[in-house]
Formats: C-alpha cells, sequence, structure tokens
C-alpha cells in the first residue's frame, strides 16, 4: 500500500519521515512522491511538530526520481504540461514548508533527491552518502532551482556536477564544498539528526532558505527550470537514449513507448512551444 512506502515517527517535536522502499532503492516513483509530499504536507501543518527529518532506509537515501516511469502517450501539449507540472509540484513541496526541514542523506543520493535537499534548511550526512546530479549525462537540464541555487552555493564544483563531467562527491567532499552541514558514522545519523532538530527547536528556529534567496525567487526558478526541463524530455536526443537505456533494461513496453515517440516526432513536434519544437 503507498502508505507503507513512507515511514512516520514523531518525538519531542520532531517529525521524521523516511522513504521505505528498499527493493526500488528508494526511487520517487509517482506512488512515493504521493505519499512524501502528503506527509510533508501534514508534518508542516501539524502545530506538534516544529522540526521535520527526512532520511531513507539502507542503503540509499534515494535513486532519484523515475518521471520517465510515469509518462503516458498523450498529445504532445498534453505532455509538455504534465512534464512542467509534476516537475513544479515535486519541489514546491519542500519549497511551501515552513517548518524547518533537515535532510538525513544514509546513502547515495540522485537527481532530484540532492537538488530537493539543498532547498531544506540543513542536511546531515552518513559516512556512506554520496550526491549524484547526472542531468548532463541524461540529456536533461537541471532542477529543483540547481541551475542558480548550485553556482552561488558551489562555485567551480557546481560546474564539476551539474555539467558534463558528472561529478559524484562522497560524504567528505560535499562537506568541503558546503552541499552538506555534517558528516557522521552511518549507525549515528539518526541520532545525531534528531539531536540537531532538538536545537532547532531550542533556539527557536524559523524555515531559511539557500544561498540569500527568498522562497519567492525559488519558485520563480522552479517554475522556469520546469518548463525548460520539459522541453528537454521531449527533445529528440532524450528520447533516443531513453528507448536505449530502457531496451537494455528488459524495459520493452515503456521502450517502445519512446521510440514510437522519437519516430513520430517531426509530425507532432510543431504542436509544442516554439523553442522545444525546434530541438
Amino acid at each position: 500500500m503507498p502508505g507503507d512506502l513512507l515511514l512516520t515517527s514523531h518525538r519531542d517535536g520532531v517529525t521524521t519521515l523516511t522513504l521505505h522502499d528498499p527493493r526500488r532503492l528508494n526511487g520517487w516513483t509517482v506512488e512515493l512522491l504521493e505519499a512524501l509530499t502528503g506527509a510533508l504536507r501534514r508534518a508542516d501543518a501539524d502545530p506538534a511538530t516544529r522540526a521535520i527529518i527526512l532520511t531513507g532506509t539502507d542503503p540509499y537515501y534515494s535513486a532519484g526520481v523515475n518521471l520517465a516511469g510515469s509518462f503516458k502517450l498523450d498529445a504532445p501539449a498534453k505532455l509538455h504540461a504534465f512534464i512542467v507540472e509534476r516537475n513544479m509540484a515535486l519541489f514546491e513541496a519542500f519549497l511551501a514548508l515552513d517548518t524547518p526541514i533537515l535532510v538525513a542523506v544514509n546513502g547515495p543520493a540522485i537527481g532530484a533527491t540532492v537538488t530537493s535537499a539543498t532547498l531544506c534548511d540543513g542536511v546531515i550526512a552518513s559516512e556512506r552518502a554520496t550526491f549524484s546530479t547526472p542531468f548532463a549525462r541524461l540529456g536533461v537540464t537541471p532542477e529543483g532551482c540547481s541551475s542558480e541555487v548550485f553556482p552561488r552555493r558551489f562555485g567551480a564544483a557546481a560546474r564539476r556536477m551539474l555539467g558534463p563531467e558528472g561529478w559524484v562527491p562522497n560524504a567528505r567532499e560535499a562537506l568541503a564544498i558546503g552541499l552538506v552541514d555534517h558528516v557522521v558514522p552511518h549507525e549515528q545519523l539518526l541520532p545525531e539528526a534528531e539531536a540537531i532538530a532538538r536545537q532547532w527547536i531550542a533556539s527557536g528556529r524559523s524555515r531559511t532558505f539557500p544561498a540569500g534567496f527568498d522562497r519567492e525567487q525559488l519558485r520563480a526558478i522552479n517554475a522556469r527550470e520546469s518548463q525548460v526541463l520539459a522541453d528537454a524530455f521531449l527533445a529528440a536526443p532524450f528520447l533516443s537514449g531513453q528507448f536505449r537505456f530502457l531496451w537494455s533494461k528488459r524495459k520493452h513496453s515503456l521502450a517502445l513507448m519512446f521510440l514510437a515517440l522519437r519516430l513520430t516526432r517531426p509530425a507532432w513536434a510543431l504542436a509544442l512551444p516554439r523553442r522545444t519544437a525546434a530541438t
């Protein structure tokens, strides 16, 4: 059941949400995202919750969003709008929070699960954590406000992570560039996260946003990135790449959908926004 995909506990004013789909490496499927966004809303509205911790069931924090897996054949303009809406909603779930949120990264984190963490108030990492943002390799564009947050926060390291190199820092490297605030032994991750959250409550900490941006600025970046991302998802390179990747994984039905989109693209691309149709 969808409720089993997310574990919730509450103690001393701290609500802990645990991504719990280890069979899929806690990947953000449609079902898990629905459970997560609902749980974030409920925790934020609960007067007894004064801090939130988000973590994952070992061994992964999360293998990232499977947006391609939620694709359905539809009119191109509707498909474009669907991608924009889903991507905006994903990060709005974090931007809308008024309650401080700490991400406790217990293992590998990929894609949107990294960029969403940088929209939170703090990140604590297990020594087993890694941080991958493979957008360039996948033929898509940065999301989660990372196109502007990463350069401002991480400088040259942002180009390494978001660009063709696809650098994947480990926990200590992430600490060095400022992506995470604390690195602890794996078995100490949750106790240390809970201690930090209690300190936040004791100090009366309020919600903060990264790199000097305010909420509305980040919402504007999210909206712009979501449009550009939808363009990339419907561009020929991404459609071809997804077909090859999914076919290699023997996901033939889904692979053939992407092949059909790629082969028929000259016919339907004219219905897309002008910048998308040209790619």
